[in-house]
């Protein structure tokens, strides 16, 4: 017979003092990392306002960045920490986009903000106009004063080269003297023209827009004068049924309008596209800007920003949009405050019911051109790409379906309606069709904006519109498309400037950013500087961007480059990035090789280039029937 064992003997083991146990659980209960102080959650709410119903608005974190980066010429983290509480946001989230935006300076622990920060542009442009000499002397001459001195990617002011800019405050055609001054004059913001000019971008048809002296900003038409002159009939005619909405796409359709961000996409079918996906439909406008190289649309922008909202309401009132978002990059300080002042009068004054417009601000990102990546930073997140398929006129900003657009594409939406669309596509030449806002830098007589034409060649834009080469050069290179288009030789100067014409040669056009070389530049040395203007400016989301870049780039300091090396990081980059960043970045290393293998002690490229990424800006859509 089993008898029952008895259990062990268990020794009890006092766990602590009932003081003890309760300080242990008060321990427990704590939030765990670092904590918001009163202080710091007092000077963020001081500057964000009254939560409203609801709390603040998730998309609305880099508007609130730029409010604390302008107010303490930086962001310290015990500010990161507070906003991340006002908003409802983990700190982790809130560091993550600080950190990603160029414009915004993290300052840890203690860390001071300089009193000014001084950024000159290290672009294509500006340095072959002395950039990197300003960018020596500098620092010796500020060292004394509370004063930063950095280099900055493209500003957008390449026909102003060499420029800079002093906190807020352009300097262009900067010397040592000019910024010095503008730095002990304390002025750290853009100073505008007060007067008031009528600016008709269409007067200039074949011509070019005429600049300020001394790169000064122009004087701009206002609301009043843009009303007095006929300006919003054709949106408020639209809104109130007296003008037909597929009269419009039709002549949209027939002028042979295409995007004007780079990948030129058909603007009427893309209109007629995203009209057809479901409702609530919305619109997101490019005016990033940051191909080196272009300035087209700042230049019509700061002249005339009324044609181009009268454009967005047609836009939004045919396709159905019921938001319109402005996308406007942050070194547009000026453009910005303009824009703000006119749409507040528009908003007053309206010619007719309007939808809700919102104007974001970059942070100096060129990524963010690309169009996925500007939804993103839209919504208040790191400007990352997204992967294609679904589009963005399927699957856009928060989630709906959007109209993307570039500026000067709804610019001339006006003019075309109004004129009829073969006014625009009666320019043209070789068969090409319509007009081109070239922005024109580097060794010309004069740069600047050449309304020309489309199909011009390179020879017949800097002779008839740029008064021929600057004194002392002779033509020996040129980039048709900023610095992801490409580099092509003297010898190719007769090639139709346009979509679809440069592709045979591995370049493209892109947004029309022209940048010259003379016969005392090398084009391996633009080819150096547009990789390491890739590198600085990737994402860092996919690989073969984020490494490729940077090693093309200090493979390329070689006086003799490594050519089978070099091709291979070129068809990975090309064939594996998520973004025309990473898939454009090999086409100025394949332009070297083809057409100036002499400067770099490779043979020749034999045979034909393969075909060019595509730009980084860009205006994409689904083709007829994307569903």
């Amino acid at each position: 017979m089993n008898h029952p064992v008895a259990p062990p003997q268990v020794k009890a083991v006092a766990l602590g003092t009932a003081e003890q146990l309760r300080e242990r659980i008060r321990q427990k209960s704590k939030l765990k990392g670092r904590q918001a102080d009163d202080v710091s959650l007092s000077e963020v709410e001081a500057l964000l306002g009254k939560a409203p119903t609801g709390g603040h608005r998730r998309d609305l974190l880099i508007e609130h960045l730029h409010k604390l980066n302008d107010a303490w010429r930086g962001l310290h983290e015990r500010h990161l920490v507070a906003l991340g509480k006002v908003m409802n946001i983990p700190m982790a989230e809130v560091y993550e986009v600080a950190t990603f935006y160029h414009h915004f300076e993290v300052l840890r622990g203690d860390a001071r903000a300089p009193g000014l920060t001084v950024r000159v542009c290290d672009g294509l442009a500006c340095e072959l106009a002395g950039a990197k000499d300003l960018l020596a002397r500098l620092p010796a001459l500020l060292g004394t004063q509370d004063v930063r001195v950095i280099a900055a990617p493209c500003i957008g002011r390449c026909e102003q080269a060499p420029a800079a800019v002093v906190h807020q405050c352009p300097v262009p055609f900067a010397t040592s003297e000019s910024i010095v001054s503008v730095v002990n004059s304390a002025i750290d913001h853009e100073v505008r023209g007060v007067s008031a000019i009528n600016f008709v971008a269409s007067d200039f048809a074949e011509k070019s827009i005429p600049q300020e002296a001394g790169g000064m900003t122009p004087g701009y038409t206002t609301y009043a004068m843009y009303r007095a002159a006929g300006g919003y009939r054709l949106a408020a005619a639209l809104v109130n049924g007296e003008e037909s909405g597929e009269q419009v796409l039709e002549a949209m359709e027939n002028s042979g309008l295409r995007g004007l961000g780079g990948a030129g996409f058909p603007a009427g079918r893309k209109w007629r596209i995203v009209r057809d996906q479901p409702a609530p439909r919305l619109m997101a406008v490019n005016i990033d800007e940051g191909e080196p190289g272009t300035f087209k649309d700042r230049t019509y922008l700061e002249r005339d920003p009324h044609r181009f909202l009268e454009g967005l309401l047609v836009a939004a009132q045919v396709v159905g949009t019921a938001s319109c978002y402005i996308y406007l990059r942050d070194e547009y300080h000026g453009c910005r405050e303009v824009l703000e002042l006119e749409l507040g009068r528009l908003r007053a004054d309206p010619p007719c019911p309007l939808p809700l417009i919102e104007l974001r601000r970059g942070g100096g990102a060129y990524i963010c051109g690309e169009e996925s990546a500007m939804i993103e930073s839209i919504e208040g997140k790191r400007g990352e790409p997204r992967m294609r398929p679904p589009y963005i006129a399927q699957v856009g900003l928060f989630g709906r379906p959007t109209l993307e657009h570039n500026f000067e594409t709804l610019y001339w939406v006006r003019d075309i309606v109004e004129k009829g669309p073969d006014w625009f596509g009666g320019f043209g030449r070789q068969g090409r069709k319509g007009l081109r806002s070239f922005s024109v830098s580097g060794r010309v007589r004069q740069p600047g904006v050449k309304l020309a034409p489309a199909g011009i060649t390179l020879q017949e834009l800097i002779d008839e519109y740029c008064g021929g080469m600057a004194e002392g050069h002779e033509l020996y290179a040129y980039l048709p498309g900023g610095a992801s288009g490409g580099i092509l030789p003297a010898s190719l100067n007769n090639i139709p400037l346009d979509f679809d014409t440069l592709q045979p040669y591995g370049c493209f056009i892109g947004s029309a950013a022209v940048i010259v070389l003379g016969h005392r530049d090398k084009a391996s040395d633009a080819a150096r500087n547009v990789m390491r203007f890739f590198q600085h400016e990737s994402c860092g989301q996919c690989t073969p961007c984020r490494v490729g870049t940077a090693k093309a780039s200090a493979l390329m300091q070689a006086g003799v480059w490594d050519a089978e090396l070099l091709e291979d990081l070129a068809e990975v980059m090309g064939d594996a990035s998520i973004c025309g960043l990473g898939q454009a970045a090999p086409n100025p290393i394949r332009s070297i090789q083809k057409y100036f293998s002499h400067e770099v002690g490779e043979p020749p490229w034999k045979g034909s280039l393969p075909p060019p990424g595509e730009p980084a800006v860009t205006e994409h859509s689904p083709q007829e029937d994307p569903l």
